[in-house]
């Protein structure tokens, strides 16, 4: 049995081991997929069955390895806002947190945005030590448009402190293939911030890897819907990791197969 002074340096001693542990939010990786153009309504397309695979493929992926969110990186529907409620009763049933950015094709206005996903066309959103940007790159008529420089320059300097920020635009602000844009003052401004881990696009149906802006990766995932582009329909994966590292892959979940690896 214990006596009092024993127990008080047995107890003082399980208090300094778990002070020495680290937060629990530090001790696993922050995992998330990204998955765009599903094209939701586009004529002579599968697009139907296209949502279902995808929603079934990320909550496999949630159950067998792990998600916290997913970000459906823009192109959710193909031109008609009448499609956006549909899209959205799907991406409910995934049944875990997800995000959406708009795309060129997602001809929705402002309010008809905000009214639907409940935040705005441009959004941000703190998680622990890590931080996402959602940004805009279309309107309502489908023109391509550059990143609001303000609004994110904004967002990058509340967020200075995180470890990694990680940025989810449609349309790349650089004109890498030809369906981009060149945004040469978006670029520069990122460079000021070395915690912007990344930026990632839709839109360009045919890449599925990374392109190299100067120091920061511009990455990209294919498509899950519509009628051209990579072959295969598929998502990426990121996991940010608790020393500042990253690591992301593209996933073909019909093979089961790692397409592309890549450390950033």
């Amino acid at each position: 049995m214990l006596n009092r002074r024993d127990f008080l340096t047995a107890a003082l001693a399980t208090a300094a081991a778990a002070c020495q542990r680290p937060a629990q939010q530090n001790s696993k990786a922050w995992r998330f997929a990204v998955a765009s153009d599903g094209h939701y309504g586009q004529p002579k397309t599968d697009y139907v069955r296209y949502f279902e695979d995808i929603i079934k493929s990320l909550q496999r992926e949630r159950a067998d390895r792990g998600l916290d969110f997913v970000v459906f990186n823009g192109d959710l529907f193909h031109d008609e806002v009448a499609f956006l409620p549909k899209v959205k009763q799907y991406f409910e049933r995934l049944g875990f947190q997800y995000y959406v950015t708009r795309g060129n094709h997602d001809h929705a206005t402002p309010a008809q945005w905000q009214q639907t996903w409940g935040y705005d066309l441009n959004h941000a959103v703190e998680m622990g030590q890590n931080a996402i940007v959602l940004g805009d790159t279309s309107n309502e008529k489908g023109e391509y448009i550059c990143p609001d420089l303000v609004w994110v320059e904004k967002q990058l300097v509340a967020l200075k402190d995180k470890q990694q920020i990680f940025m989810f635009l449609h349309i790349c602000a650089k004109d890498w293939s030809p369906h981009g844009t060149e945004c040469r003052d978006f670029e520069q401004m990122l460079m000021k911030y070395p915690n912007v881990k990344a930026t990632f696009h839709g839109h360009d149906h045919a890449v599925d890897e990374a392109k190299q802006a100067q120091t920061k990766p511009a990455i990209f995932d294919g498509h899950f819907g519509g009628n051209w582009g990579v072959g295969y329909r598929g998502y990426r994966v990121v996991e940010a990791k608790p020393d500042g590292s990253s690591y992301t892959y593209q996933f073909n979940p019909e093979t089961q197969t790692k397409v592309n690896e890549k450390m950033l």
